[in-house]
């Protein structure tokens, strides 16, 4: 050991380990982000040493403190911070951001090995935090502050500059999240400059203005550390903003042993293409130049002993946990049901809809249902509950406030992707089931969040109304052509799981989509998508013993609405398309003549999982097949096949009501009934 390490207390030993192991990881890999990790080892430090509770022999135990990483390019100093645990080894930082390695360039959520969240994409980690602070509020309303715990997390720059903190920050401090401590790394750099070239806000007073407590240190100093931590955890009104001053590139020096810090080359390149020298600036830091991945003895033995105290803290509240149980026997029954994801048993063939109604209206009667029946459901709407219909769940229940977290429901605002960073962050802590709503146009805000959704595998319901040119008169700013297409994608995309990674749903009647909300809801594998529409549907007449037993069939993604034996054309839609096929099909086989099957596909990733003999059956390969949809053709066409037909939208919509675009776009059951007429005669 060095004169230097010998000087030092164990708490920097700790720090500046975390700073060798991050600079080591990036050099080793020539690709990665050291800068950032140098800077904010203090803090990470004093927080997995001292503050984050968690149990390590049991590392998903559902009460334990989260820590949501927000710049993911930082990876190197959650993965050394977490290495000190001995949750990776010194090998598997060696092989960070190689194939096969659990140390990819940004951290995949891993609870096993105390990786909480997938981040990379800049402001959303932060916002999972959110979220997840107000899912441990709704659950300690319910059972009691015996189970209560903090959510922290950790910001950048360039998260600070997202659009998306601005709904996270006034959010979290309109709701009094006291629970929720952030860090902010302010080290006054950027990737390509120094922050003062892209902004000069006053970042404390804005986030005051929230609501938020907010104190300024210096990001290095472990005693300031301590103290903004304690109060922070002593805080009972507010979310806590710790601005921490750093350094980027903290330690590193050149070859010549000159001071190498506070330069933004350090960003996003390893120190030595940055013009550092490692193996200078792991001496200068304590360590042995010809060990760069190792942890020192004093530190070593420090954690071993911080971790006996954390096992003995869980210990404890676990016993306090199992002694509230006893003491209350059915709410530990409800609390167990939360915490194992299991939804209710629903009886959804009682469940009356009203006839020829808008698929978002009969969402609406099932969200009402679900308020009485599923009562771990949060719901959360763009500022537009009176036109999604999430006001179905509303009504039977009150919105979160501060202090209150008695209802089920968030009042977003105007924050689309904001409110979906958030279901996710409230599915990423588990209990609880969210459900995010808005029009179907503005899912393009949402995009990022939900291809995080898909990535993480959270069962986030997606709910978006308004689906297609039919919106109407409010023009083509409101009426959504391309973005069935887009969700459809996800479709086709697996896992890592290798499944499908969305399930995306557009109903085709008021019962189909009770069926539609059994799927969501009964689906606890991978976030769904509900695509519902504006304007009332014609009901689809009933085939068997009732319209709901016909409806199950859409569980495989595609069924025959109306069945024919050998037909002379099958017509394939979904949504209020298949209304519109069948209007068409009633000329087909008045005036032509013809046998008919119209085909409601409610989910062309979910037919294809089943087996090749279902799928031929429905749609033989010898048999014409004309497609509809509102939406661009290529929705339709794997389906369909190219041998087939699609007439959809190739173009924007205009501002006109609903039943004028029917006729000018060709969209009614006449129309139809001639363009299929057309296609069979080619």
């Amino acid at each position: 050991m060095s004169s230097t390490l010998a000087k030092k207390s164990v708490d920097l030993q700790a720090a500046d380990n975390i700073r060798i192991l991050s600079a080591a990881m990036v050099e080793k890999a020539n690709s990665g982000h050291p800068g950032g990790p140098m800077g904010g080892a203090d803090f990470i430090h004093i927080l997995y040493s001292d503050y984050l509770n968690y149990d390590p022999n049991d590392m998903s135990w559902p009460h334990r403190d989260r820590f949501f990483l927000d710049p993911g390019h930082m990876s190197p100093m959650l993965y050394s911070a977490l290495a000190l645990q001995n949750h990776y080894s010194m090998e598997d930082l060696a092989n960070f951001r190689q194939w096969g390695s659990c140390t990819p360039g940004h951290p995949e959520v891993d609870v096993a090995r105390g990786v909480e969240n997938t981040s990379g994409p800049l402001g959303q980690g932060h916002v999972m935090a959110v979220g997840a602070a107000i899912a441990e509020r709704f659950l300690v309303q319910r059972f009691g502050e015996w189970m209560a715990h903090k959510t922290y997390t950790y910001i950048s720059d360039g998260g600070i500059q997202e659009e998306i903190s601005q709904g996270a920050g006034r959010i979290a401090g309109f709701l009094g999240l006291s629970n929720l401590i952030m860090f902010y790394d302010s080290n006054d750099l950027q990737l390509s400059s120094a922050t003062s070239e892209v902004t000069n806000e006053d970042t404390a007073k804005k986030y005051e203005a929230w609501g938020w407590r907010v104190v300024t240190i210096d990001g290095h100093d472990h005693s300031a550390l301590r103290k903004a931590m304690d109060d922070a955890v002593a805080e009972t009104e507010k979310p806590t903003l710790i601005i921490g001053k750093t350094i980027m590139g903290k330690g590193a020096v050149t070859e010549s042993g000159d001071s190498f810090e506070a330069r933004f080359e350090t960003h996003g390149q390893p120190l030595t293409g940055a013009g550092a020298s490692l193996n200078k600036t792991i001496e200068n830091l304590g360590g042995k130049a010809e060990n760069h991945f190792t942890i020192f003895p004093e530190v070593q033995e420090h954690y071993a002993k911080q971790l006996d105290k954390k096992r003995a803290h869980a210990a404890s509240k676990k016993q306090e946990g199992e002694q509230w149980a006893a003491a209350n026997p059915e709410l530990a029954a409800k609390l167990e049901r939360f915490l194992s994801g299991q939804v209710p048993d629903i009886d959804y063939s009682a469940i009356t809809q009203k006839e020829n109604i808008a698929s978002r209206a009969a969402s609406s009667a099932m969200l009402a249902h679900f308020a009485e029946h599923v009562d771990n459901m949060i719901v959360s709407s763009a500022d537009l509950s009176n036109s999604d219909k999430t006001d179905g769940f509303l009504k039977k229940t009150t919105a979160f406030k501060k202090g209150d977290f008695s209802g089920a429901f968030l009042q977003a605002g105007v924050a689309e992707f904001t409110m979906a960073a958030i279901a996710n962050g409230m599915a990423l802590h588990g209990g609880v089931i969210p459900v995010v709503a808005t029009f179907f146009v503005f899912s393009d805000y949402m995009k990022p969040a939900v291809r995080l959704s898909a990535l993480m595998e959270l069962p986030v319901k997606f709910v978006w109304t308004h689906d297609a040119f039919r919106v109407g008169e409010d023009g083509p700013t409101h009426q959504p052509v391309e973005q069935e297409a887009q969700i459809r994608l996800m479709e086709k995309i697996k896992n890592h799981s290798g499944d499908m990674s969305l399930l995306a749903l557009r109903p085709a009647d008021a019962v189909e989509t009770t069926v539609a909300w059994k799927m969501a809801l009964e689906n606890t594998k991978v976030p769904t998508a509900l695509i519902l529409s504006r304007q009332g549907i014609k009901d689809i007449p009933a085939n068997g013993a009732s319209r709901y037993d016909d409806a199950l069939a859409a569980e495989k993604g595609a069924y025959a609405v109306k069945s024919s034996d050998n037909p002379d054309v099958i017509l394939v839609g979904n949504g209020s398309e298949v209304s519109t096929l069948l209007e068409a099909t009633a000329l087909l086989e008045a005036q032509k003549r013809l046998k008919v099957r119209v085909v409601s596909a409610i989910s062309d990733g979910l037919f294809r999982q089943q087996d090749q003999a279902y799928q031929d059956a429905l749609i033989p390969s010898d048999v014409p097949v004309f497609g509809l949809t509102a939406g661009l053709p290529e929705t339709l066409r794997p389906i369909v096949g190219y041998r087939g037909e699609v007439f959809g939208l190739d173009h924007f919509g205009y501002s006109a009501p609903a039943k004028v675009l029917d006729e000018k776009f060709g969209f009614t059951g006449q129309q139809v009934f001639e363009k299929v007429v057309a296609f069979l005669s080619k």
